[in-house]
């Protein structure tokens, strides 16, 4: 490998001389179809291997650092964030590796020199990771992860890290305000088909964090143990001749506790074929489409007197925690929630940020350090928090530590009444198996319970307003 860069690393695209037929799908070599990949060492910007570059010629790339991600403002009209992603960090930083197909590209593309390469050869994280426990609400401020290490190590996890935790904490606060609404009526997630389909099993997870009982995807079924749902859509019935035929087929197939999708022609029509071939045991019946407050009121009617009193209703459609919220007077039953899940119900981002805020001098002596810039101002140094909680053990403040970093790092609350939010999740480069796979979905989605169980009442309203609780800062001397 040569220490001087090879061009610019800009894109070069291959361009098939002029009298060359396009290459069909089937003509294509194996060689030159997208392979899937194990390592996400590249799902990474640029500019963190440059800076590791000259961070490794100037003598400072092994420095001790601290890294802390928080976001600076919740997206407008929330009043809180949920946590969510926690576990699928950690579960790629075993991943996160450079083998020889990445470094050949870092090296044809002249990204890194060789010094660089050599180092990102070897490249493992040995440091350590706090933060938050995954499902815990957080607030402005709220030091949701904290990354230690060297400087080298730590840096090129930026992208990784905030590409995981904006996502997925945007879709788990969007669905805890619809399992909130939604009261004690389940949430299933099924937007799969308006997410990348990676981003889908993504949001599949962090629903479940967030409280909903079951999704559509099956991967995220496969990959977390989530309980999957699904029957048959209009498509199913429109291939039949005629709706009974398509019903007849359903519950000969899936048995009488399916759901029927009842509203491809006459919804009433399609409730009273529903029940004369399934019987009064029928599972369920769904409502895609119309006003589905006034259409489940009819529904329920209608199963009533036909004598199927204990079969569900169903609805889908565009929904969102102002719909559910809406419904809930409704006999709806449960509630199938897409689009407005897997988009964060219009905050697709938390605005999380990764910020170096301590490093070592060139004393050996970790020093707080902050960015300055207007609007853009980060607090120096180490934080820790905890949350205090009233006589009626709801919150009623969230505490952010600062000061000198060895009185942050052990502080410990003196108070009974205050709960300490940051938790160990790597040590020393080892996961702490606890969060990930499917346990650790089912141990974020209980955390997040127990979390918002603590927020006043106030907090959970869906209007616009000020935090659920404000965030108090405690300077350690």
């Amino acid at each position: 490998m040569n220490d001087e860069p090879r061009g610019t690393g800009a894109p070069r695209t291959a361009v098939p001389p002029q009298d060359s037929p396009p290459a069909s799908p089937q003509s294509l070599p194996a060689a030159r179809l997208p392979a899937v990949r194990s390592s996400v060492a590249l799902l990474t910007d640029r500019y963190e291997l440059t800076m590791l570059q000259a961070a490794l010629a100037d003598g400072t790339a092994h420095r001790h650092c601290v890294f802390e991600v928080f976001t600076r403002r919740l997206p407008p009209g929330r009043r809180y964030g949920v946590l969510a992603g926690t576990g699928r960090v950690l579960e790629a930083l075993p991943h996160f590796r450079f083998a020889d197909e990445e470094l050949e590209f870092l090296e044809r593309t002249g990204i890194d020199d060789s010094r660089t390469l050599d180092y990102l050869a070897g490249y493992r994280f040995n440091g350590s990771i706090r933060g938050y426990a995954e499902g815990e609400t957080f607030f402005p401020g709220s030091p949701v992860l904290q990354v230690e290490g060297t400087f080298a190590e730590a840096v090129v996890l930026e992208t990784l890290v905030l590409s995981i935790l904006n996502y997925d904490s945007a879709v788990a606060s969007a669905a805890s305000r619809m399992t909130s609404a939604a009261g004690d009526r389940p949430c299933l997630e099924m937007g799969a088909r308006r997410a990348h389909e990676q981003a889908a099993v993504a949001a599949s997870r962090a629903a479940a964090v967030a409280g909903f009982a079951g999704t559509s995807n099956l991967e995220a079924g496969l990959r977390y143990g989530l309980d999957t749902i699904g029957t048959a859509a209009h498509a199913f019935t429109l291939l039949h001749d005629d709706e009974r035929s398509a019903f007849v087929s359903q519950v000969e197939s899936l048995g009488v506790g399916t759901t029927l999708l009842v509203d491809t022609y006459d919804v009433r029509k399609g409730v009273q074929t529903a029940v004369e071939v399934a019987g009064t045991g029928l599972g369920a019946v769904r409502l895609d489409s119309g006003d589905l407050g006034v259409l489940a009121a009819e529904v329920r009617r209608q199963l009533d007197e036909l004598g199927a009193t204990e079969t569900s209703i169903v609805v889908t459609s565009d929904l969102d925690e102002h719909a559910i919220a809406a419904l809930a007077a409704a006999p709806v039953d449960v509630y199938g929630v897409g689009t407005a899940l897997v988009t964060g119900s219009g905050a697709p981002t938390c605005g999380m940020v990764y910020k170096l805020v301590a490093r070592e001098d060139a004393t050996g002596v970790l020093q707080p350090v902050a960015k300055a810039s207007a609007n853009k101002a980060s607090v120096g140094g180490r934080k820790s928090a905890g949350r205090r909680l009233g006589d009626d053990s709801r919150a009623t403040e969230e505490i952010l530590v600062t000061g000198p970093d060895e009185a942050v790092s052990g502080w410990v609350p003196e108070s009974e009444d205050v709960r300490p939010l940051l938790v160990p999740l790597v040590v020393d480069g080892a996961v702490d198996s606890r969060w990930v796979g499917a346990y650790g979905v089912q141990n974020a989605a209980a955390n997040h319970l127990a979390s918002r169980g603590e927020l006043p009442l106030t907090g959970l309203r869906l209007s616009a307003g000020d935090a659920a609780i404000p965030s108090v800062d405690l300077r350690l001397p």
